[in-house]
């Protein structure tokens, strides 16, 4: 009698069962690799963050340096279209708005052009806009300038000697500040009569209010800034960096930056 072998069929269900195992193994692995990725970009992301925190204060004290030495480069600009304005009327007129200077000085059938429109806007106001500083109001920038002098204050005989004149009726009597007057924002003494409508004046300064990184003239504050042609003459200054032939001014480097 013949012997029957009977096939074994694999069972469906234990395949299933079995791939279903695999499927859930591989799921878990790949879970686990991308919660290690996640944790790993977060803590690339968290070192990335502090540095930048840390780093934050050097760069906005850079920009602000920057910023500053535009203000300083146009405010400058501003004295010498002043001092060019006096000079060619010897004196006897003063310019009575922002737009006196950038239309320039006559020159034959043309105009000779002594400011440029970028020098015209205060880069540290909201606004844009320079105060203007008439010449009864430069008593206290003196008091400061000879502060920052050693007690000497220097000549404006740079200027027409009508000019000159009004200056030393105008700065008598001198007193010299305190250390805190250099940083302290200008007050009421100051500003009283400093507007940026039409007057005439010898010098501009910024609406802005805000302690400086830098020191112009040992002041370290926008507000008593006063960019003026007066002022320019004999007298040394103590040691100091200077841009070219304009006044002292102190720009602390990138190293001295926290």
């Amino acid at each position: 009698m013949a012997t029957i072998k009977l096939k074994q069929i694999p069972n469906p269900g234990f395949r299933i069962v079995e791939r279903n195992k695999k499927r859930q193994a591989e799921i878990r692995d790949s879970k686990s690799e991308s919660g290690m990725s996640l944790l790993a970009v977060m803590a690339v992301m968290t070192i990335f963050a502090v540095a930048l925190l840390a780093v934050a204060p050097s760069v906005q004290l850079a920009v602000q340096r920057e910023k500053e030495l535009e203000a300083i480069r146009r405010g400058e600009e501003v004295a010498a279209a002043i001092e060019q304005y006096v000079k060619f009327y010897n004196g006897g007129k003063l310019p009575n708005s922002i737009d006196d200077l950038l239309e320039g000085l006559p020159q034959g059938t043309k105009k000779r052009q002594i400011l440029r429109a970028s020098a015209a806007i205060d880069p540290l106001s909201e606004d844009g806009k320079w105060k203007l500083v008439p010449i009864n109001k430069v008593k206290n920038f003196a008091s400061r300038v000879m502060n920052y002098n050693n007690g000497s204050l220097p000549s404006s005989n740079n200027l027409p000697l009508g000019i000159v004149n009004q200056i030393g009726v105008l700065i008598t009597n001198l007193n010299t500040n305190s250390e805190e007057d250099a940083t302290a924002p200008a007050d009421e003494t100051d500003t009283d009569t400093f507007t940026t409508e039409n007057q005439p004046f010898i010098g501009v300064v910024s609406e802005s209010k805000s302690k400086s990184v830098i020191a112009y003239y040992g002041i370290e504050n926008h507000s008593k800034w006063v960019f003026t042609p007066l002022f320019r003459g004999g007298g040394i200054f103590r040691g100091v960096t200077s841009t070219g032939s304009g006044p002292p001014i102190r720009v602390p480097n990138s190293n001295s930056i926290p």
